[in-house]
């Protein structure tokens, strides 16, 4: 596994992910912004509208999600923070809210293409959770895909997959579709 350094996404960290996400906002102009939005508006402003609205975000103080670095150059991203930053999720049919317990979410991932199948989700994902547990969280959620055929597009990865978020310490908690389950880590009480 490549030795990666982890840090929350702050506006002085804009310019690194924009660097890693490239021109093309990581996947077609999404700047990760499909679960933020209704997917009328979410369409409307893809491209540089999307890039604006997470800039803005990051810009406010909230910390959308966190930067892996490989020797001080940005790899890697997660968006991480709590489920009512994502109301998409809430309108998901598969995804919607289990129960009224409060949880941070994990749900969508961008690797840069020199470091992918290399456990770096893996690694991601257990900073995402220190991180959510340092700021309170008891409960991170995650929606992995899990194919079922081996392996699939990265693009079609975005949300991560169920073997990462095994090996991250999640478990399965409810699987309404085949192929994506959702995941739970439950911070243990001190």
């Amino acid at each position: 596994m490549p030795d990666l350094d982890f840090r929350p996404v702050t506006p002085e960290r804009w310019p690194d992910l924009e660097a890693l996400f490239g021109p093309r906002g990581a996947c077609a102009g999404c700047w990760c912004m499909w679960w933020r939005l209704p997917r009328s508006l979410f369409e409307k402003q893809k491209g540089e509208g999307n890039r604006q609205a997470l800039k803005n975000i990051v810009e406010s103080g909230e910390i959308p999600g966190m930067l892996a670095y490989m020797d001080g150059q940005p790899a890697a991203w997660c968006a991480l923070g709590p489920r009512e930053y994502y109301p998409a999720l809430e309108r998901s049919r598969i995804l919607k809210r289990l129960d009224a317990e409060p949880v941070w979410c994990v749900n969508c991932f961008f690797v840069a293409r020199p470091f992918r199948r290399q456990g770096v989700t893996v690694q991601l994902l257990q900073a995402a959770v220190a991180y959510a547990q340092a700021h309170g969280a008891r409960i991170i959620e995650g929606y992995p895909v899990e194919p079922k055929q081996g392996n699939m597009p990265a693009a079609f990865a975005y949300t991560g997959t169920a073997s990462a978020f095994r090996q991250a310490g999640f478990v399965e908690v409810l699987r309404r579709s085949a192929t994506r389950p959702i995941m739970r880590y439950f911070v243990e009480k001190a």
